[in-house]
């Protein structure tokens, strides 16, 4: 399955979660690392909902870039 994640740039590192599987988080100090470390945890995540024998929900956000105008200042 694929999963969209979102990685956000902060002052000092870069944070991700994924919007499908409430409280499955990661930082890391380059995007790298943490594009790695997102998809462990996504990893460590389901392996916890079946552990507990909770459903694996289906991905179901979907992720664009969208283009607009900088409006004049």
């Amino acid at each position: 399955m694929r999963w969209a994640a979102v990685i956000e740039k902060g002052p000092t590192s870069y944070g991700a979660y994924v919007p499908d599987l409430p409280g499955c988080v990661a930082v890391g100090v380059t995007e790298a690392e943490v594009r790695k470390l997102i998809a462990e945890a996504v990893e460590f995540h389901l392996e916890g909902l079946l552990l507990h024998g909770e459903p694996i929900p289906q991905p179901s956000s979907l992720a664009e870039y969208v283009e607009a105008a900088v409006p004049a200042t």
